[in-house]
């Protein structure tokens, strides 16, 4: 079984950064990252991931044209099994209490707390067992 974390960034170095973070969960095939820089990507993906087990989408808040905020309620729609974490720079209680209403698991700031991203990759892994 292969399993998916999807990555919604529009900055190329996310990829870098999360491929650094994750190399050797990466390089052992525990879980594979991909990555989208638009909303519209990321959708496009998520409505066509019958090839893996999507188990976990991170999506960046603030995307030029459709923002990950835009972007959640859509993938919660047609995926309502993935749990979505945004990011964002600004953790400011409105946009908090935006995605959580519009169905976010969790809200992380950046710079990205990788040992709390790493606990929820975990227990999502963890529920698939």
């Amino acid at each position: 079984m292969s399993l998916l974390i999807l990555v919604v960034d529009d900055e190329p170095d996310i990829e870098l950064l999360f491929r650094q973070q994750f190399r050797r969960d990466l390089r052992s095939g525990r879980f594979e990252m991909e990555f989208a820089q638009s909303a519209l990507a990321a959708f496009e993906r998520i409505a066509d991931a019958a090839d893996v087990t999507l188990i976990l989408v991170l999506s960046d808040v603030n995307m030029p044209g459709m923002s990950g905020l835009e972007l959640l309620p859509k993938a919660r729609s047609i995926r309502p099994d993935v749990p979505v974490i945004m990011i964002t720079a600004y953790g400011d209680p409105d946009t908090t209490q935006r995605a959580i209403e519009g169905g976010a698991e969790a809200l992380l700031t950046k710079p990205v707390d990788f040992i709390a991203l790493r606990e929820e990759i975990e227990t999502r892994i963890r529920r698939l067992a």
